[in-house]
């Protein structure tokens, strides 16, 4: 479908707005008030034809939605929250579910399963609302365990057995857990982790753009002095794309699944209308009701604690979001927002490649923060390069 924004109009805004009423963010037909008693001819309060605008209360219910669900709170419906407005309609029995390579199935439903087959033991992979196939293998493992078909098709009789069983545990976080555990079996050395670098946009898309300065020529630069370090501790470092590229985000998730990544760190900087905005910011997945990438969550705090302390930066702190970026990479990832290039001081410090080793380096120290798990670890800010090359030939002997 095409992006929607406020001043558009037609069947798909309607499309829209009706989702939205049905999700309670917008009043449906007869709650005018002002306009008719039955409603009948009007919808939300507004003249006859109004449900087919993008109006300031669209607008509105769309930015309600978007945060409510950790995406970009821009008041515009683009694929990503349309994919989300849309699986908000089903939950868990309205549809049979199954993994289907060519038309992926998502929606709260699928979260559902996902959950419910965790809490009875199953790994059924992040609940991030994704049909894929670590979720196809924990229905079949339920199946067979239940004596149900083992089609890996969530439907009638699967729900049932779902509903009526009682969960082995309830709460906890037993998903990431799992990567929790993966990270501290996998040792305090970088040799050897491999972990995908993604700079943001590139090729035509040159992201924020002021003054000269565009987010894709920073980020690219970023990944190149942050490759040299990783690479220099011995890991293996890769880049998502190259300066003529700018894939999506769904395939930079595939190009760090298909590399078998240990980690995914997507670099950025941000833009405001206002150019009083500044700062550095880093996300990792979550829902904000609890579901969160125990690593991921680790990983973005080192990191803002790591470039606030060293750069001088507003820390402007971790959000949970469920992006594509997030919600289509099987390893843990962090996407950081590094300066605002809408602020002359924000945009002054990133031009500077000085500057740019500094954000390099705390990156570099984040990861193997992570990987030290608070063991042999020195205060923020003062762990250097020196140090964990010397950590590392230490450990190799």
């Amino acid at each position: 479908m095409r992006v929607l924004r406020r001043g558009d109009s037609g069947p798909d805004v309607a499309d829209i707005r009706s989702l939205l009423v049905s999700l309670d963010l917008l009043p449906g037909a007869g709650t005018n008030g002002a306009h008719g008693e039955s409603g009948a001819g009007h919808t939300n309060g507004a003249p006859d034809g109004a449900d087919t605008v993008f109006d300031d209360q669209t607008e509105h219910a769309v930015r309600a939605f978007q945060q409510r669900r950790g995406l970009i709170t821009d008041g515009v419906v683009g694929p990503a929250t349309y994919r989300a407005l849309r699986g908000s309609c089903y939950h868990l029995g309205s549809r049979p579910l199954a993994f289907l390579v060519s038309s992926p199935v998502h929606g709260d439903d699928v979260f559902s399963l996902q959950e419910r087959l965790t809490e009875l033991g199953y790994n059924a992979g992040r609940p991030d609302g994704h049909f894929g196939p670590q979720t196809e293998r924990g229905l079949k493992n339920f199946q067979r365990d239940y004596g149900l078909t083992i089609d890996g098709i969530c439907g009638p009789s699967t729900v049932r057995a779902l509903r009526q069983l009682s969960p082995r545990a309830r709460g906890g976080r037993p998903v990431f857990l799992r990567e929790q555990e993966q990270v501290r079996q996998a040792g305090p050395r970088l040799r050897g982790k491999r972990i995908v670098i993604d700079p943001g946009h590139g090729g035509d898309d040159p992201g924020v753009e002021v003054g000269g300065v565009a987010e894709r020529d920073i980020a690219w630069d970023l990944a190149r002095r942050l490759e040299g370090r990783m690479k220099a501790t011995g890991m293996e470092a890769l880049i998502s794309r190259g300066p003529t590229r700018s894939p999506s985000e769904i395939e930079r998730a595939q190009f760090a699944n298909d590399a078998g990544a240990d980690l995914f760190l997507s670099l950025h900087s941000d833009g405001n209308s206002s150019p009083h905005a500044q700062g550095v910011a880093s996300f990792h997945f979550g829902t904000g009701n609890g579901t969160t990438s125990t690593v991921g969550e680790l990983l973005a705090g080192y990191i803002q604690r790591e470039l606030a302390a060293r750069t001088g930066l507003l820390d402007c702190r971790t959000h949970p979001r469920t992006w594509d970026i997030f919600t289509r990479t099987r390893c843990p990832a962090v996407r950081v927002e590094i300066g605002y290039l809408t602020n002359g001081q924000d945009r002054l410090r990133m031009s500077d490649p000085a500057f740019r080793d500094v954000v390099a380096e705390g990156l570099l120290i984040s990861v193997k923060r992570l990987y030290l798990l608070g063991e042999g670890d020195q205060p923020t800010g003062t762990f250097t390069f020196a140090d964990v090359l010397a950590h590392e030939l230490a450990k190799a002997e």
